[in-house]
């Protein structure tokens, strides 16, 4: 297929394995990055791999890779001397390979390097002109396996049909499936659509089920097109139906951090190497089991050896500290690894954004809390500091991808594994694609004393009890990643939420262009409860400055007022408030698009978890339940 598609959408949301539609209809595949930065001759003699290599020490560590690289961009023209990374491209492969006259039904199944589309040939003899277009509908397994949907097993209810004849896929009339029905030459009885994108909360699917006439499951064949391969591997997942333009076919897993200065890798190595002699892991040790905090155990390491220790900050040996932690509490299981380093790589980045910094990648100056007016919103009782982050540098990088679920409890060597048919053997040569991009933001760090009280009252637990056991529930059924759903964080959650809302009107940016980080630990030695609304472009630049202004004494009151005034009553009230469990995997309360969802891109859990409830008094619900106490 040849067609423009922007780099950064080569990331999210039409990465490799993802589908996306050419502007003369044809839908295609985005290859595997084995196929990646190759010229237009299918070699790499003459690319230059320096120019795209970003490097992004912490996430490395996360990833298990070496580097990452920004995906190619296409050059007719050099800019050195040698003709280096000239007509670079990304192969998209035509899929789905069967299609059908919408005519007449004749169906026909492609190759995945064809580019033309092709006249039906049934309607060629009768003397019409009609195209042939994909068939519409696909199948997809939870393990992230894509095929095209079994046709000719469909109508002739076997594993593995003998017949070769040609098929019709024809509608008798109406919109459902129950009108669209599989027909064949050979005088098979013809069969209905019925049920095929249908599923229990066992994962079990209809289509598997109730293919085979003998009862037999028809299983997941393991196929991935965008290998450019038909080999199968061995998959136990059932098959499921979907149309190729489902929202559930495809979920980018993109991971991200907030570039911090002044640290290297180097030197969280060191201070590694250096606990481990045996006067310093004693005094960790003794440090654990008084159940000293971080800062504490920092101090306790500095006075014992201030001079050993002295080039260092107590930013270092607080970030080497989380990591030497997270090691000793997954040795042995590396699928849990990654969720530590998740949280340590957040713990890094919250204790950045809560000092000040001025440098040319990252500049965040401190506001203090007693210069916002409490006229119309006591910022000083609710917040204990704000940070107005003048710019900012994030990298995002696409691990893997998943199918049918976005939060599927997946390893990360296995995310990796997808994205690649024969992957690096040497791990110097392992690589992520990614993209850096430069932006602003406002930082809120919620005053932890009064988040403690709060969420110590029993209303507040009655309150999000039943969200915890919904989520419970999906971990048990949906495999999905496990979490703890606790009250500050959809407090946390549902106050992005309502400020990002907000802010759309305030500093003139789409709502797609704000996104929220949300820094939320209930852990004794190192709580966090803090939000983070940035935007970010993909310009060295950055953004203009408006969002870092709404958040200055003077703005930022008047906003987060009008923003709890607006949260007080929703349009679909009292429905929305009363319906109870709602929205996206019935994972809200009184949370719905009228009031306080935001577009799936700018949020990290997927319009799920909130509830104005938590926020401001709701009519109704018991107004102890509420963090915020209007005036």
């Amino acid at each position: 297929m040849k067609y423009p598609i922007r780099r950064a959408q080569l990331i999210s949301p039409f990465g490799p394995g993802a589908m996306s539609i050419s502007k003369n209809g044809i839908s295609s595949v985005c290859s595997g990055l084995d196929h990646w930065f190759k010229d237009r001759h299918g070699k790499m003699d003459s690319t230059d791999l320096s120019q795209y290599k970003i490097k992004e020490w912490r996430l490395e560590r996360l990833l298990g890779v070496d580097h990452f690289r920004l995906p190619p961009d296409f050059r007719t023209r050099s800019s050195g001397d040698e003709d280096m990374n000239m007509f670079l491209t990304v192969p998209f492969l035509r899929f789905p390979k069967w299609h059908y006259c919408t005519f007449c039904g004749q169906m026909h199944e492609f190759q995945y390097y064809e580019k033309k589309n092709e006249l039906c040939k049934g309607c060629e003899q009768k003397g019409y002109k009609n195209y042939l277009v994909q068939a519409p509908f696909i199948a997809i397994c939870e393990r992230g396996h894509l095929q095209d949907f079994p046709w000719r097993e469909w109508v002739h209810k076997q594993k593995t049909p003998s017949c070769k004849k040609t098929m019709y896929l024809v509608s008798t009339g109406g919109g459902a499936l129950t009108s669209m029905q599989v027909r064949c030459e050979c005088g098979v009885e013809p069969r209905m659509l019925y049920g095929i994108t249908s599923a229990n909360d066992e994962g079990k699917t209809e289509l598997s089920e109730s293919l085979c006439e003998d009862g037999t499951v028809f299983l997941c064949q393991g196929k991935r097109p965008w290998l450019g391969t038909d080999e199968g591997v061995d998959c136990t997942c059932h098959l499921r139906a979907s149309l190729r333009s489902a929202s559930n076919v495809y979920f980018a897993q993109v991971r991200s951090a907030i570039y911090i200065p002044g640290n290297s890798n180097k030197q969280i190595s060191e201070l590694l190497s250096y606990f481990e002699h045996h006067q310093v892991l004693s005094i960790i040790n003794l440090a654990k089991r008084a159940s000293l905090s971080l800062d504490e155990t920092v101090q306790q390491l500095k006075g014992q050896f201030l001079v050993e220790l002295n080039g260092y900050s107590d930013s270092d040996i607080r970030r080497a500290l989380l990591v030497r932690e997270s090691r000793d509490e997954g040795p042995g299981s590396e699928e849990e690894l990654p969720n530590d380093m998740e949280a340590v790589l957040r713990q890094e980045e919250y204790e950045v954004l809560n000092g000040e910094i001025n440098q040319e990648e990252l500049k965040i100056k401190p506001v203090p809390v007693g210069l916002y007016k409490n006229n119309l919103f006591e910022i000083s009782k609710y917040f204990s500091n704000i940070h107005l982050v003048e710019k900012l540098k994030e990298t995002r990088v696409l691990t893997g991808f998943t199918r049918v679920f976005n939060d599927q409890q997946n390893d990360i060597e296995d995310l990796k594994s997808m994205l690649w048919r024969k992957q690096p053997e040497d791990k110097n040569d392992e690589w992520l694609p990614g993209y850096v991009v430069f932006g602003e933001g406002i930082f809120f760090n919620f005053n932890e004393e009064i988040v403690r009280e709060w969420e110590g009252r029993i209303q507040v637990s009655e309150r999000t009890k039943p969200l915890s056991l919904r989520y419970r529930h999906l971990v048990a059924n949906r495999r999905t990643k496990e979490k703890k759903i606790t009250p500050r964080f959809i407090m946390a959650h549902t106050f992005a939420h309502l400020l990002i809302n907000q802010l759309v009107f305030e500093c003139g940016y789409s709502s797609s262009s704000l996104r929220e980080r949300l820094y939320v630990s209930d852990n004794e030695s190192n709580p966090m409860c803090g939000v983070l609304i940035y935007t970010a472009a993909g310009d060295s630049d950055g953004t203009m400055g408006g969002l870092v202004r709404m958040g200055k004494p003077g703005y930022l009151e008047a906003v987060i007022r009008k923003a709890f005034s607006n949260a007080g009553w929703c349009s679909a009230d009292p429905v929305c408030t009363e319906i109870g469990l709602q929205g996206p995997d019935s994972c809200n309360l009184a949370a719905c698009h009228s009031c306080s969802l935001i577009p799936e891109t700018a949020c990290e859990e997927f319009n799920r978890f909130l509830d104005r409830g938590l926020i401001v008094p709701l009519q109704g619900v018991d107004p102890t339940t509420a963090f915020f106490n209007l005036k």
